[in-house]
């Protein structure tokens, strides 16, 4: 376990961590080791002058007193090292779910990692700060207390040292038995979460469907995984606990039986036998505690295994000499790029010069998001190459990458701040006044205007706080400010009203001035202006030209145009003029 754990963190915590293992096993034996001087201490308060047990009696506190303060130094050792693993997890964990493609992050992936980084990383640090020192100490003690019985009377000694492999197979087969069972706790306790989140997620539908006073089947089907797994989980372990528990007390009695027979035949002594009996009964606990150790240990294990795996997960891999892109236009070259099954796209090729605007247009589903995504390389093509300044993106470095790109999707995610700290995340060196500046361009300086807070205006998690078109103006505001030569716009205004359509869409002609835009849009009026529009269906470029072009050729482009609702007719109807009421 100590092998998985120092993979999963990197072999630059081996060290601490063999300095706090060995800090504990040096504990757990001189604590066995204490107990040898109740020989003496016994052997002379049971003789003809109990004085003579004073010194032992010293002897016997000192050990005492240094056990306790080791036991100190090993609990603080573990407790400091759990914290730094604890942290050190958390950022190895954080830096590798950075590098990871987009296309890793399915739903259910995300409620999974959700879980581990939450209770799971935190369960299996615990091993290093609550569970490892006794679990040491349950292992090593017993082991010690073994010897020092050999040193009393080696019958003994055998006959304790015969009871070893027997508790060891009884806790190997328990551990065994309950492996499955735990695994599959482990398994339903994430799906039972995902499931919550889903349920909280979809009150608005539920409410809407009128089902708010009905359960949530999946839910609760779920919570009664959950039930069932935990019930068959502690019948597993009963059998275990049950046998390990017989065992060392079988081992006791056999013991006890033992040192009898050799007291009264004359071999052993009334203090020795003292002795053995409460050595036995220390043997005795801390391996009766094995069973509730070894279960909990057991689910810090599998947490560790599902960390090791996320953490063997590959990333994108990057380019051993990074090349810097030379120019910011932009190239699609014969790509194919699948999702699962799905051919997303099959050899399509398009370029775009530095400082033109490229629109992105077709039916749901064509994969025009996809497209700005292959630019990003939040995912690898299958085939061909996508170029940044006539540069492979796999070529050049992940930070020299986004750097070129200011992106605006059309579902924004604000951080949990004020609207500046949102702001500020585009360049966060940037000063007051170019922040300022980038929000009077964006329009967001009419938003701030109203709120009382101003720029100290919390936003909530994820923007809940502000409405969409507010939300899309601190969007654009943040892609101004960073002032990156490339633009990846994502339909910006697809589920904006038209007041705040309007807004967002000035604020987006100050965002694209001069610089290279690749834009996906639903409402074809905001693409009109492009210098290049491209309809892309069924994985390929079935249509190209400027809107002029393409209004001429009479094709798909001009159907789907014939479709759009003019922008300046949504403008709503004057009230009515109802008869007064008599």
């Amino acid at each position: 376990m100590i092998t998985l754990l120092l993979r999963v963190l990197g072999h630059q915590h081996a060290r601490p961590m063999r300095r706090t293992l060995t800090l504990m096993t040096v504990t757990a034996v001189a604590e066995g080791l204490s107990y040898a001087l109740l020989a003496p201490v016994l052997r002379a308060l049971l003789g003809d002058t109990p004085g003579d047990a004073w010194p032992w009696l010293g002897a016997f506190g000192a050990a005492v007193a240094a056990c306790a303060v080791l036991r100190f130094l090993s609990d603080m050792s573990g407790f400091r090292v759990g914290t730094s693993l604890l942290r050190g997890v958390y950022h190895r964990l954080g830096d590798h779910l950075a590098r990871l493609p987009l296309g890793w992050y399915s739903s259910a992936r995300v409620g999974e990692v959700s879980v581990l980084a939450g209770q799971g990383v935190l369960r299996a640090m615990s091993v290093i700060a609550h569970l490892l020192g006794p679990f040491v100490s349950a292992a090593v003690t017993p082991l010690t207390v073994v010897v020092v019985i050999l040193g009393l009377n080696w019958q003994l000694g055998l006959a304790v040292l015969a009871g070893v492999p027997v508790v060891a197979a009884v806790q190997t087969l328990a551990g065994r038995r309950t492996v499955a069972e735990d695994a599959e706790r482990a398994t339903r306790d994430r799906e039972a979460t995902g499931r919550v989140i889903e349920y909280l997620w979809a009150q608005p539908v539920l409410r809407a469907g009128g089902r708010t006073a009905e359960r949530f089947g999946l839910l609760d089907d779920a919570l009664r995984q959950v039930q069932r797994a935990s019930r068959r989980s502690a019948l597993a372990a009963l059998p275990g606990a049950v046998g390990l528990t017989l065992t060392v007390q079988a081992l006791f009695t056999a013991v006890l039986g033992l040192g009898a027979y050799l007291a009264l035949g004359g071999h052993l002594g009334a203090a020795e036998l003292l002795t053995v009996l409460v050595l036995a009964t220390r043997c005795a606990d801390p391996l009766l505690s094995l069973a509730e150790l070894g279960g909990k240990l057991r689910a810090a294990r599998g947490e560790l295994a599902r960390l090791d795996v996320l953490l063997r997960t590959e990333p994108l891999p990057q380019a051993a000499d990074p090349v810097e892109p030379a120019g910011h236009g932009v190239e699609f070259d014969s790509v194919t790029f699948r999702h699962g099954e799905h051919t997303v796209f099959d050899g399509l090729s398009v370029s775009l010069a530095d400082g033109q605007w490229l629109a992105v247009v077709g039916p749901s589903g064509a994969g025009k998001s996809t497209l700005l995504q292959l630019l990003a390389r939040f995912y690898d093509v299958d085939a061909g190459t996508v170029r940044v300044g006539g540069v492979d993106v796999r070529e050049i470095g992940t930070e020299t990458l986004m750097a070129q790109f200011a992106i605006v999707f059309q579902d924004v995610y604000l951080f949990d701040g004020t609207i500046e700290d949102n702001v500020r995340l585009g360049r966060p060196g940037a000063t007051e006044a170019e922040v300022r500046a980038a929000a009077g361009a964006a329009r967001l300086d009419e938003v701030i205007e109203r709120l009382p807070e101003g720029w100290a205006t919390p936003v909530g998690e994820g923007g809940a706080r502000l409405s969409g078109g507010e939300r899309q103006r601190v969007s654009i505001a943040r892609a101004l400010l960073k002032d990156a030569p490339i633009v990846l716009l994502d339909e910006v205004t697809s589920a904006l009203d038209p007041v705040s359509e309007s807004a967002v869409h000035a604020a987006v002609e100050h965002l694209v001035a001069g610089r290279t835009v690749v834009s996906v849009a639903h409402r074809l009026h905001t693409v009109r202006r492009a210098d290049r529009i491209v309809f892309v269906d069924g994985g390929r470029i079935v249509e190209e030209g400027s809107h002029e072009e393409l209004l001429r050729l009479g094709g798909r482009y001009a159907g789907f145009w014939e479709l759009t609702p003019d922008p300046s007719a949504a403008r709503p109807a004057p009230d009515p003029v109802l008869p007064p009421v008599r």
